[in-house]
């Protein structure tokens, strides 16, 4: 009971379970917590964290934040800010429109394309009401697709219509950099880690992103992810000790979808509770 996932998604972003539920899910892989770390919003973070109180699970209060740095989508994990700053969350409401405004392109191009697809076909799918609290994305929109059958499974929507290069592929309008986003966390009393950077194929932004490109570094990197390779995360691990900086890791649990796990289930990757501690150090300003 040492071990925690600091990556998990819920129903409050592109999650297939409510809060609650992951915490009773990392109660039953025999976790000592988890954290909730939605993409652009902290709606699901209460929750999590009364479920926790109740069965004795530490939730870290957690977000994942979308930005852009020379041309490739980068996500930033903050951990431990104060999920009720009124900066913070007016913040995170105004990256909610940036993905609002994508949704409507693939939307858009996807009719082009002779595919209707609605925005309250979408909310349908993520189980929920017009919240702005709350954020839809693309694994919403291939749910879509597949149950229009248009396509056979998640991954065959992203190869054909939403991944990178795809039919209805949509840039994202202009998003902050990586920087404003460690910025914003460390200013909402949080630390920033630079999310899964296998997943971005430039084995230099690893550096990159924890050094700052001059503009201040990220606390620390997720070295440990269900699609990062034992050669990537030892990679990542070794460039983080180097700098003195944190060594984070989890699952980015999403949930099942057509029989298969989003990324990987709970607790599939996990790091000592010690790496807490050393967040909230972190978000508490000592050794940055």
């Amino acid at each position: 009971m040492r071990q925690i996932d600091l990556h998990t998604h819920t129903t409050a972003s592109d999650g297939l379970h409510r809060p609650a539920d992951n915490v009773r899910m990392a109660m039953e892989a025999g976790l000592a917590g988890v954290a909730i770390t939605d993409h652009d919003t902290v709606a699901g973070v209460e929750e999590a964290i009364r479920e926790g109180e109740r069965l004795g699970i530490v939730v870290v209060p957690g977000v994942e934040i979308s930005t852009s740095y020379d041309g490739t989508e980068i996500h930033v994990l903050g951990y431990c800010m104060n999920v009720e700053d009124p900066i913070f969350l007016a913040r995170l409401a105004d990256q909610r429109k940036v993905r609002d405004s994508r949704n409507e392109g693939i939307l858009a191009r996807l009719a082009e394309l002779g595919i209707q697809v609605s925005m309250e076909e979408l909310r349908e799918i993520a189980g929920r009401d017009d919240n702005p609290e709350e954020t839809i994305g693309r694994p919403h929109i291939a749910d879509a697709l597949v149950r229009l059958g248009v396509v056979g499974s998640v991954q065959e929507a992203f190869d054909r219509y939403l991944a990178k290069g795809s039919a209805a592929y949509v840039d994202p309008p202009p998003r902050i950099t990586p920087m404003e986003a460690y910025r914003w966390i460390r200013e909402a009393g949080g630390a920033a880690i630079v999310a899964h950077p296998g997943l971005y194929r430039r084995e230099e932004l690893a550096e990159i992103l924890l050094d700052g490109a001059g503009l201040g570094g990220a606390d620390g990197v997720e070295a440990y992810h269900s699609d990062h390779t034992a050669e990537q995360s030892d990679r990542y691990r070794q460039l983080a000790d180097a700098r003195g900086k944190i060594v984070t890791g989890g699952s980015d649990f999403h949930g099942a979808r057509k029989g298969g796990v989003y990324h990987g289930p709970i607790g599939n990757r996990t790091v000592d509770i010690s790496v807490l501690e050393q967040l909230r150090a972190v978000a508490r300003g000592e050794g940055r």
